[in-house]
This record gives C-alpha cells, sequence and structure tokens, in this order.
C-alpha cells in the first residue's frame, strides 16, 4: 500500500512495483565515460577563481527577492544580512554545499532506466522550454500538448536519451497556471524513464512532488530521488521567490534541483571566460547552499548555461569557442566540489536544421562529451536559440547521441582490440576484408549512423534524392506510428487523474 499526496494509502506495492518493471521500448544504460576529462585549467587556475568567487559573495553578496525565509536560514548559518542582500564569510557556501552528494540515483517509474548522476556518468535528455515547434509539414508554430506528449514518446522510444526531460515544449493550448498537470502526467505515462519536475511557480513544483506520491509511494519517495528539477538564478547576482519557493518544494522532499545561472556573457555576466565562470560558481554556490539549508544531504547539480552574444546584434550565439571554454571550467570546478555537473547540449542559434545548426550542436556536444558532463539538457531537438523543438532536429541530434555513446567507451585494449594476432597473421600485401578477426568483428567494429546516406550518388538520387531532414521526417513519423505506451497499474493511473482533474476544477483558468 502507497501513500497519496494527501496521506491516505491507496493501490498495491507489489502491483505498483511489477508496473515500473515493464517496459515496451530498447533501453540503452546512461554513458560511463572510461576517459578522463578534458582540462583547461591548472589547479592553480581553478583555485584562483574559487577564491575570486568567494570574494564577490562576500564583497557584493547575492541579492534573495522576496524570499524571508531565505533570508532567515541564511542569517542563521551565519550569513550578513543587510535588506534582501545575503553576503557570505569566506567558505560558508562551500561549507553548507558539502552536505550534498556527489552522485546520486534518479529512479524511473522502471527501474531498468533508473540513471546515474555524477561521477564518470553522462546522463542525456532532450531539450527544453521551447514554445514553438517546427517540422518540415508545418513549418514554425506555436507547441502543443499533442506536441508535448509526442516529443515524450519519441525520447521514450530511443535508447539513446536516458532521460525523458522536462518541459520539452510549451503546450500553449493549456492554461499556464493549469498545463503543468498535463505535461507531469505526460512524463509518467507516456514514458517509464526518469523525469523533471514542474518549476514555474512553488505551488506548481509541489503538485509534481504529489503526483510523484502517487506514482512511486510516498515512503519510496521519501527515500529515493525521483525527480530534478531546473531553478535558474535570475543572473546577475539574484535569486528570486519563484525559483527558490520551487527549488524548496523538491529540497525538502528529498528531490534533485538542477542549480544554474542562465548567462548571457557580456550582457549578464562580465564578457570573459574567467568573469563569467567566477560569477557562475558564485551564483550557483548561493542557490546550493539554500537547498542544503532546507534539507541537508537533498541531491543538487551544479548547473553552468552560459551562451556569447553578438556584440552587434546583442542577440545570445551558440557553438563559439568561449561557451565551450567556460563549460570546461566550470565542470572542473564541479569535480572540485564533489558535487555533479550539469551544462551542454545540441545548441545552435539556427532557425532550421541546417550546415549552421549542425556545427553549431556538434561544436557544444564536443566539450559536453570532452569535458565529463553529468546531466546533459538540451540533447535533442534545440532550434533559434531554444525558441523552438524541432522534430527534424530531434532525430538528426539523437543520431549524433548514438555517435558519442560509441566515443565514450574509449579504447579497446582487449587482445581483440589490440588485433595482433590478426597483425601477425596477415601476409603483407593482402587486405584484411576476408581475415577471421574481421569477420568476427564485422558487425560491431564500427558505429553507423541511422539517418546519414552513405551509398553511392546513383543510388541516392534513384532513391528519390532526400537529404537528411527529408529522412528525418520520415523516421519521427515511423516512430510515432509504433509507438506503444508502456505499462501502468490501472489504479494508479486512475488516481492521478482524478488528482489531475480534482485540482484543475479548484480554480479558473489563466492564460496570462
Amino acid at each position: 500500500m502507497t501513500e497519496t499526496a494527501g496521506g491516505r494509502r491507496s493501490g498495491g506495492r507489489a502491483a505498483r512495483q511489477a508496473a515500473r518493471a515493464i517496459t515496451n521500448a530498447v533501453s540503452v544504460p546512461y554513458i560511463t565515460r572510461t576517459m578522463k576529462p578534458f582540462e583547461v585549467l591548472s589547479e592553480e587556475h581553478l583555485a584562483l577563481i574559487e577564491d575570486n568567487a568567494d570574494t564577490v559573495l562576500e564583497q557584493v553578496g547575492i541579492e534573495f527577492r522576496d524570499t524571508p525565509e531565505a533570508l532567515g536560514l541564511f542569517r542563521d548559518a551565519g550569513a550578513d544580512i543587510d535588506g534582501e542582500r545575503v553576503r557570505f564569510p569566506r567558505g560558508l557556501a562551500r561549507h553548507l554545499v558539502s552536505s550534498a552528494p556527489a552522485q546520486f540515483t534518479q529512479v524511473a517509474r522502471n527501474p531498468a532506466n533508473n540513471v546515474e548522476i555524477g561521477g564518470m556518468n553522462t546522463v542525456l535528455a532532450p531539450a527544453y522550454g521551447s514554445p514553438f515547434v517546427r517540422d518540415l509539414d508545418n513549418g514554425r508554430r506555436y507547441g502543443t500538448i499533442e506536441d508535448f506528449r509526442n516529443f515524450v514518446k519519441l525520447t521514450y522510444m530511443t535508447p539513446f536519451l536516458h532521460h525523458s526531460g522536462g518541459t520539452v515544449c510549451e503546450p500553449v493550448d493549456i492554461a499556464v497556471n493549469k498545463r503543468h498537470y498535463d505535461m507531469v502526467y505526460a512524463h509518467m505515462r507516456y514514458s517509464d524513464k526518469a523525469f523533471m519536475g514542474s518549476v514555474t511557480h512553488p505551488s506548481r513544483a509541489e503538485d509534481t512532488v504529489a503526483m510523484a506520491r502517487i506514482l512511486f509511494g510516498g515512503d519510496f519517495l521519501e527515500e529515493n530521488t525521483a525527480i530534478v528539477s531546473l531553478a535558474n538564478a535570475n543572473s546577475p547576482m539574484v535569486w528570486d521567490s519563484t525559483m527558490l519557493g520551487a527549488a524548496k518544494a523538491y529540497a525538502e522532499a528529498n528531490q534533485g534541483v538542477l542549480i544554474t545561472p542562465f548567462i548571457l556573457a557580456g550582457a549578464m555576466s562580465p564578457a570573459t571566460v574567467v568573469g563569467a565562470a567566477t560569477q557562475t560558481l558564485a551564483e550557483a554556490l548561493a542557490g546550493m547552499a539554500f537547498c542544503q539549508l532546507v534539507r541537508p544531504g537533498a541531491p543538487v547539480i551544479l548547473g553552468s548555461f552560459a551562451s556569447s552574444m553578438s556584440m552587434q546584434s546583442g542577440a545570445p550565439t551558440f557553438g563559439t569557442p568561449e561557451p565551450a571554454l567556460i563549460l570546461y571550467v566550470m565542470a572542473a570546478l564541479a569535480r572540485r566540489l564533489g558535487i555533479p555537473f550539469r551544462s551542454g547540449g545540441g545548441l545552435t542559434a539556427s532557425k532550421i536544421a541546417d550546415a549552421q545548426a549542425a556545427y553549431e550542436s556538434a561544436n557544444t556536444m564536443q566539450p559536453t562529451m570532452l569535458g565529463g558532463v553529468n546531466f546533459v539538457l538540451h540533447t535533442a531537438g534545440w532550434l533559434e536559440g531554444g525558441l523552438a523543438m524541432g522534430y527534424e532536429k530531434f532525430i538528426l541530434d539523437v543520431d549524433q547521441a548514438a555517435a558519442w555513446h560509441s566515443f565514450a567507451k574509449g579504447v579497446d585494449m582487449t587482445r581483440n582490440g589490440q588485433a595482433i594476432d590478426a597483425l601477425l597473421t596477415n601476409e603483407p600485401g593482402t587486405h584484411f576484408l576476408g581475415h577471421p578477426h574481421t569477420l568476427e568483428n564485422f558487425e560491431g567494429a564500427f558505429w553507423r549512423s541511422s539517418n546519414a546516406d552513405n551509398g553511392s550518388f546513383e543510388q541516392w538520387d534513384l532513391e528519390g534524392a532526400k537529404d537528411a531532414n527529408v529522412r528525418a521526417n520520415a523516421t519521427w513519423k515511423k516512430m510515432l506510428a509504433e509507438y506503444e505506451a508502456p505499462p501502468i497499474d490501472d489504479a494508479i493511473d486512475a488516481e492521478l487523474i482524478e488528482f489531475i482533474e480534482r485540482k484543475k476544477a479548484s480554480f479558473p483558468d489563466s492564460f496570462a
């Protein structure tokens, strides 16, 4: 028996566990990297950035707006409070954050899809937050709940995304103050992978936790992390009541919070790599310290989302060298803190899935993987600086995610990988195509794209001269046509639906 949001007990634990253990989709474990992270700074330089961040926290401080509870917690912890400004004695924020786990498991409805966040692990999730969607058939348009469900289903079906994500697109056909119910339910019902919760209002975070208690059981949720959610600082140097209120709701319930300063370097931070990294660390330390004051040991993830900007137009740019360097620096700083790290993704400012999108996304995913990011939001689908979620772009990005899985395995130094027997038994001048070693390794020797065309020009032309977008368009349609929902216990599903209907009926719609 398990608790509902109101503390009642309903359903059977055995049925709940059995429903979580069945899946129809092919699953690939999260990535466990085999190579050391790429470093761009010395230990001395990293220590200097840490010292500079402490100086900023001590002398400038962070504003915690409309959050008297946060101010009281920080005052009791030894911080200096001046109005809404919190100044941290040197080392205080770092000391408070030390109670957070270096690594934690986020459980999924299907235990086979649990993910390990931290250490040498990399978890890939789709893009997040786009108000628009785009596909070849209908162009750019506002997202709907059908689009949202489609992307949840596509994410569930691909083995190369390990996490269902959060707001994969905004369903603008549902009232702003009620759409979180439908979004969270879509993750729970149409996928059995781990998911993210709502953060647009503290009450919506509380609703997410209540729904998770129905899905997993109250006792289970108290002891396990089943939700991670994104809380963005209001850079520069501000945390507001909306984000902190949502973070508090999750931390109180022992659920994970991605503490992420969202920085457009040159506008919301200094224009230099080290300046932006210093500010990111200071803001993130303050946010993570708050979560630890709410509940010591609650899981947090240090996030960094930094983009450069066009000094001519003020527009954000992606796939450029400076944000890559910030990512490498922040990943190293997170390792020094002993906290999991979130950043990266297939980011682009391009409006469509074209060459610009491919280059910029590749230039963002490379430091993501080489730098050792633990949780990767925006792996697939991101277009237009995050304003649009692309169906074809999603498929193209997932294909590259598959390639990164192969790369992350590193170099095979087994006897088979050395191929010394083949080298010693193959005569000079004789090709290796017929050698037994080649035949034994033929199927898995090289990664193969599911979307790229590597045939001859004549064959490509004969088959319709389709470009990558056209092929991707056919792929996502085929996937949705073949989708089968993972099973769920009928009593749990009915309880979730009853909770949603009751909550929606309790207050009027708002589209503002």
